[in-house]
């Protein structure tokens, strides 16, 4: 039992600090996602050692230590995503003079057909913008009846799990399709026209997850990321990136993409508001994510009860409020952060599937 125990502490170790490792590969970037996971399976690792060792060896002692350090890592990553973090972006409640936009994003899993649930999401939380992803020609028939509420659309359907239809009460303006990283991976870039003096640039993007069904890395996937947080970071505007990123909000690839595009996060100080997997309470983490820049505060965030897909819809209000840039400022990027994101790029464009097209 002791040795059992030992090898388990040891393990919990190495599946905490191989995401340090530069490796792209799926099998390493594997361990991003389930920090909450591997957090608890440490803890049981830790108490059981401290039950059945009688500490007389020193093996029972590194494992012990071992098991500490990886408890200490998960909690370092995890704590800004609950509420003991400082709030990165401040809270705000909406006058009647505020100019407030909120959106709801919803992975609707393709093969998925319970489509009046996301129908009754809608009508319920009225979103004056609204994202679906892994929607195709089926889903796209199916939200024909909110297209009189939602009269400015982007509709991209696709069988290959990557469609993506934009719905907005707002006018869309100088629409554009990308195809950042794979021609059959699109995004959209529009702005979003709030009223005559206010307009607000936003970003939906569905990347490809590295797994052994999607990518065999994150090599395209970071690269699309960060194409955009270079993009973002020209702009002289207020700017929204939302969609299912497929990277978690504490990995080393998002905290980068933050960092380059100087973009915040309305969940630090507030909580993980997983969506994924929504079938399985024990294996959730946060895939759908929203990032905005200094000149929005936050009226509310959410997770939305499920639509029957593996996701979980999310919804957030945000006031466009000039004074919220001077109580909150994103990250900046170093020198070397940045050369490690035109290496990540570089590294993209040397394969030769990748297409990246304006």
């Amino acid at each position: 039992m002791v040795i059992t125990i030992i090898i388990y502490q040891i393990l919990m170790c190495l599946f905490a600090f191989i995401t340090l490792l530069k490796i792209d590969h799926w099998v390493v970037r594997l361990f991003d996602f389930p920090k909450v996971q591997l957090l608890a399976l440490s803890l049981f690792g830790l108490f059981f050692g401290l039950f059945f060792f009688s500490f007389d060896s020193t093996m029972q002692w590194v494992g012990t230590v071992m098991v500490s350090l990886a408890i200490i890592f998960h909690c370092i990553k995890i704590i800004p995503y609950t509420v003991f973090f400082k709030k990165e972006v401040i809270r705000t409640v909406p006058t009647d003079s505020s100019i407030c936009l909120s959106l709801l994003t919803s992975n609707v899993l393709m093969p998925n057909q319970d489509y009046e649930k996301l129908l009754s999401r809608i009508d319920t939380y009225q979103p004056d913008v609204l994202l679906t992803l892994e929607s195709d020609t089926k889903w796209e028939e199916k939200l024909k009846p909110i297209e009189e509420k939602y009269p400015y659309t982007v509709k991209l359907p696709q069988d290959n799990l990557y469609g993506m239809h934009l719905y907005s009460k707002l006018e869309l303006e100088d629409v554009q399709i990308h195809h950042f990283v794979k021609e059959h991976i699109p995004s959209i870039e529009a702005y979003l026209r709030i009223d005559k003096q206010h307009k607000i640039k936003i970003f939906a993007l569905h990347p490809k997850p590295p797994s052994p069904t999607e990518a065999k890395t994150s090599t395209n996937r970071d690269a699309e990321l960060l194409l955009v947080a270079k993009r973002v970071k020209e702009l002289n505007e207020p700017v929204l990136v939302f969609g299912d990123l497929n990277d978690v909000a504490w990995s080393k690839s998002t905290l980068l993409f933050r960092k380059i595009s100087g973009l915040l996060d309305p969940r630090i100080g507030r909580g993980r508001f997983s969506t994924f997997h929504a079938q399985h309470k024990l294996l959730r983490w946060p895939l759908d994510h929203l990032f905005h820049s200094e000149d929005f505060s936050l009226n509310k965030i959410q997770v939305l009860p499920e639509i029957g897909s593996d996701h979980f819809p999310i919804y957030a209000k945000l006031e466009l409020n000039t004074k919220a840039e001077t109580q909150q400022e994103g990250h900046e990027s170093s020198s070397e952060e940045k050369e490690v994101a035109d290496d990540k790029i570089e590294k993209a464009f040397q394969k030769p599937e990748v297409s990246i097209s304006n």
